[in-house]
């Protein structure tokens, strides 16, 4: 029986080359060790995943002076009016989210972090933000633009899988 070697994702076939398989199986172990931190986050946070990708949401167009809707979260997360409002429902009770009129919109709320929520994520995130940044900042200018590169490469090739229904 022929010896098929396993890829770093457990698939087998052809090994392609020893160095892609390498940097291959580095991303895998990068992805799984983001998730351990993310579990992390969220255990320490008390929230689920949709919770935290929510408030990390508001955050960020907080940062950069975005209004944000409840329709505006719904899209972002690819949720129905009905389950964003359910989680905006947990989010405000747990004090992590506020809702205000919205300025422009009388039939709308405008959804925003409190300062609390940014400050606990913050406290939770900052970290290891930091030793990524640093890591980063210790690459040369060219060996940066070929990691961007490589990633810009690998979004590429994971965006453009279609999903395959099963029979």
């Amino acid at each position: 029986m022929e010896n098929v070697p396993h890829q770093p994702d457990g698939l087998t076939g052809p090994v392609s080359a020893p160095h892609a398989d390498e940097v291959i199986a580095t991303l895998l172990d990068y992805r799984l060790a983001e998730e351990a931190m993310r579990r992390r986050t969220r255990d320490s946070m008390r929230m689920g995943t949709t919770d935290l990708q929510a408030l990390r949401f508001l955050i960020k167009a907080q940062g950069e002076q975005r209004i944000v809707s409840g329709r505006n979260l719904a899209d972002h997360l690819g949720m129905t009016s009905a389950s964003v409002t359910a989680l905006l429902d947990r989010l405000t009770k747990s004090g992590h989210v506020q809702r205000t009129p919205h300025p422009t919109n009388r039939r709308s709320n405008m959804i925003t972090a409190t300062p609390g929520s940014d400050e606990e994520v913050r406290q939770t995130l900052g970290a290891m933000h930091s030793r990524m940044i640093e890591a980063a900042r210790a690459l040369s200018p060219d060996d940066a633009a070929l990691v961007r590169q490589f990633l810009e490469s690998m979004t590429a090739a994971v965006d453009s899988v279609d999903v395959v229904n099963a029979p």
